[in-house]
């Protein structure tokens, strides 16, 4: 009884032990079965698409029960929800035709997918042509594309390939002109972009 109770505080069932299963919502049914896995203190437990079908209320919920077993527990995630990993786990496996094609945090995975990243720019009062010539020309930029951009404005990507942050260079060239900064950020990496580039085909 003793461990129902804590089980029940740790998945937040108090408020429906004594309501049947099957009256109970898919979110409090997840929860009910994670308390049932861990009713003899696995040293180990493996969730198959633990947030599949729920709301974004009991994803955010059912998350943060996962974190809190993972302090004490070795927690092992099969998903295909990536952002659900990038989100929940401290590691990640990429499982690609039954091959490891990567593993690791994800900093190591970030670094072992390549070091191409895109930066994003906006400008007002200039002209593509000046600035794929000026932003071309600092090293690590691969490639200049126009992103279109509203009437008074331009938008563009720039294709970086560099294991250094260049951003301090593209800075000082914009700095050196008369344009309108807008907008200027680097494009971060997401888990669901590192499995493309590892999973597809050569």
């Amino acid at each position: 009884l003793t461990r129902i109770r804590e089980l029940a505080d740790i998945c937040g069932l108090r408020g429906v032990m004594h309501q049947p299963i099957d009256e109970l919502s898919k979110g409090y049914k997840q929860r009910v079965g994670l308390a049932h896995a861990m009713m003899s203190d696995p040293e180990i437990l493996v969730l198959d698409e633990p947030t599949s079908g729920l709301d974004p209320n009991q994803i955010v919920e059912i998350r943060e029960i996962i974190k809190h077993i993972g302090k004490e527990k070795t927690v092992i995630l099969s998903t295909h929800i990536l952002n659900e990993a990038e989100a929940t786990c401290d590691r990640v496996l990429i499982i690609n035709r039954g091959d490891i094609v990567g593993q690791g945090t994800m900093d190591n995975l970030k670094q072992s997918a390549g070091s191409d990243y895109r930066i994003h720019l906006s400008f007002q009062g200039a002209h593509f042509a000046q600035v794929e010539k000026e932003l071309g020309a600092v090293e690590g930029v691969m490639q200049v594309l126009p992103d279109g951009g509203e009437e008074a404005s331009l938008g563009l990507t720039l294709i970086c390939k560099s294991p250094n942050d260049i951003r301090s260079k593209i800075y000082q060239r914009i700095k050196a002109t008369d344009w309108v900064l807008l907008e200027f950020h680097q494009e971060t990496k997401s888990l669901e972009n590192i499995f493309r580039e590892l999973t597809k085909e050569n």
